[in-house]
């Protein structure tokens, strides 16, 4: 047995308190009790096992969805110490499962870096869960105990003997808390796919007994593998370039690549953690890229002229993982995900700065490359800002005046005030017609905006629908963008349920990501769901929004006198209108968040991006999944 694995017994059980509250209260714990808090159950064992890996320990993790609606995630750590805690006289396996801020993370003895900081981990599963039964492999020895809603049901029993090491938790959720019943295995897939890029090596494994599905995540090549796939369906103009170094016992490991996208993809981790806001790290490593790339350009004689280079021409077409490991991880913010830790962006910049450094002087065709594509840049940002002082000249944003087609409502609250951007005239005409002039403004919108995907900052800026669609909310745009000036909280996207609508969809959904992020991030942004069929039973009128939706309503109501296939929002009337898509008190809406950035990302790029082959290969991959195509 190692020095280390010596340290990690029975006192490095810390305790702080007790579990009261978390049945009562759970999203303290788990931030809702919604699909995200349901899932982050998953997350939050599973953090145990990747913790145990970070500190060398474990290799895999299996995570099994059965079909009973519960859960087993086994993982081939060192184990819960199992020993007798001395200040407690319990079991240390009985504190880390039902005791809050519980845990080996507190003192360094046992974790040198870890994710779970918290300390509530088991417990919170526990206490959240109809049942959770914690089974034990360590030295030589099998120890299971099992509790039901976050209480213990008996003492820590040894059942046998094993040559094994490791740890698996059971449990299934408590459907009286939880208002989701089923685990998404997409969902699952995406985090898990990330930890294990962020881990290399590591070995993740995910089934499904009900779906019979199984996904196996295993990447040796790590973040450098996890750039490549971020630039899927770019098209790139350098290999990608990974550093790992310990400085002053601060892990910092950075990957980038380039490709010849306006926008950057960058994402920054502390122990595992997505830092959303940045932080330290995130600063440092920017400062480095741009003195990094200056110095080099400057070197080579390529810029001429009084022109320089800014850290926003850096970053144009960058594709970047920045993961950091310390031990002592201080996070501020709204959302607790921005770190604080000041000696961070010294190490950071210095090891970026040195790496990045011999980089571009030992691979001269990729530097090259890379300069060319920033000068370009440079350039682009120089005749952008040229427009946008035109724009700003001409008062364009700043106006008053609001667009002739967008019909406001009487509401000056922006909290109370609602945005439908329509597809069409037709159907903008019956919406101006259905709705509640009070509270609600219509914009119809003609035809297809622009694929802002593909397009030029100074296109996007003299584009008459773009131009539009800003004034009406009344924000800005891109760098001048103010969300404290928007004019409607919610802002509904409109369009009919069929190719050509989905296409608008995704073009405004293309629009909103790349140049109106706030708003997504602040939950502003919906889609409207108009029914697909109206279904008459005598005088009775029913609306069912999905083919399933509709053979349920045939079957419960028997014999129909109609059934309406609606292919267009202009097919129906005003009052149809009202009842099924605009009356808060019927409307069905689907609120646009950013689950998943990383796959929202890949996903925007595929879609709506210039490469045509990984289009092709998603479409044919999926195109199984599409029923009722209309065309």
């Amino acid at each position: 047995m190692s020095e280390k694995d010596s340290n990690y017994d029975a006192d490095s059980i810390q305790v702080l308190e007790g579990l009261e509250g978390v049945r009562k209260r759970p999203a303290m714990y788990i931030g809702d009790t919604g699909k995200r808090g349901f899932h982050h159950l998953v997350f939050e064992v599973v953090d145990n096992s990747i913790d145990e890996a970070m500190a060398g320990y474990c290799k895999n993790i299996e995570i099994l969805l059965k079909k009973d609606g519960s859960v087993l995630i086994r993982d081939d750590g060192r184990g819960i110490p199992v020993d007798i805690h001395e200040k407690t006289g319990k079991s240390a396996l009985e504190l880390v499962t039902s005791v809050l801020h519980a845990g080996g993370k507190f003192e360094k003895k046992a974790y040198q870096v870890s994710g779970g900081l918290h300390g509530v981990g088991l417990s919170v599963v526990n206490a959240l869960s109809e049942w959770m039964e914690a089974e034990v492999h360590r030295k030589g020895g099998v120890y299971i105990q099992k509790y039901e809603k976050g209480k213990v049901t008996g003492p820590v029993q040894r059942i046998g003997d094993t040559i094994d090491v490791g740890t698996i938790i059971k449990f299934k959720p408590d459907h009286t808390i939880f208002k989701e019943t089923e685990f998404d295995f997409t969902y699952l897939c995406e985090r898990l796919k990330e930890l294990s890029f962020l881990n290399k090596g590591i070995k993740i494994i995910l089934k499904d007994e009900l779906l019979q599905k199984e996904e196996i995540f295993h990447y040796e090549g790590g973040i450098a593998k996890f750039v490549e796939e971020l630039n899927k369906g770019k098209q790139v103009i350098s290999k990608p370039f990974y550093i790992e170094k310990n400085q002053d016992e601060v892990i910092v490991e950075f990957a980038v690549q380039y490709s010849d996208s306006y926008s950057s993809t960058i994402y920054s981790f502390v122990n595992n953690i997505r830092t959303i806001e940045g932080g330290t790290h995130l600063s440092g490593f920017k400062t480095a890229l741009t003195r990094a790339i200056n110095d080099y350009i400057k070197n080579e004689k390529m810029l001429k002229g009084e022109s320089k280079i800014s850290g926003d021409d850096c970053l144009e077409g960058i594709a970047c993982i920045l993961s950091v490991k310390i031990k002592n991880p201080q996070f501020e913010g709204q959302t607790k995900t921005k770190l604080g830790n000041t000696e961070v962006k010294g190490i950071v910049d210095s090891v970026v700065y040195e790496s990045l450094k011999t980089y571009l002087e030992e691979n001269p065709n990729d530097a090259k490359s890379i300069c060319k594509k920033i000068l370009r840049s440079m350039e682009a940002r120089e005749a952008a800002q040229k427009a946008r002082d035109v724009v700003r000249r001409k008062g364009v944003f700043e106006t008053s005046i609001l667009p002739g087609k967008l019909a406001d409502c009487l509401e000056s609250d922006p909290v109370k005030a609602e945005l439908y951007i329509v597809e069409g005239d037709s159907a903008g005409g019956s919406a101006k017609q259905g709705r509640d002039r009070k509270f609600q403004a219509i914009l119809p919108l003609k035809g297809k905006i622009l694929n802002v995907e593909k397009a030029a900052i100074t296109k996007i800026l003299s584009n008459e629908e773009v131009k539009t669609i800003v004034l009406s909310l009344g924000t800005g745009f891109d760098n001048d963008f103010q969300i404290s000036k928007l004019r409607y909280h919610k802002i509904f996207i409109m369009s009919d349920a069929d190719v050509d609508g989905s296409h608008i969809r995704t073009l405004l959904l293309t629009l909103f990501y790349r140049h109106f992020k706030p708003l997504i991030e602040n939950g502003n942004i919906y889609v409207a769901q108009p029914p697909l069929y109206q279904i008459k039973k005598g005088k009775e009128i029913h609306y069912a929004y999905s083919e399933a939706e509709k053979i349920n309503l045939v079957a419960k109501l028997g014999e129909v006198s109609g059934i309406q296939r609606y292919k267009g929002l202009g097919e129906m009337n005003p009052e149809q209108l009202w009842d099924t898509t605009l009356s808060p008190e019927n409307r069905v809406i689907k609120k646009i968040t950013i689950e998943d950035a990383i796959k929202a990302e890949e996903l925007f790029t595929i879609l709506m991006g210039t490469e045509v082959e990984p289009r092709r290969a998603f479409i044919e991959q999926h195109a199984k999944e599409v029923k009722n195509l209309d065309v």
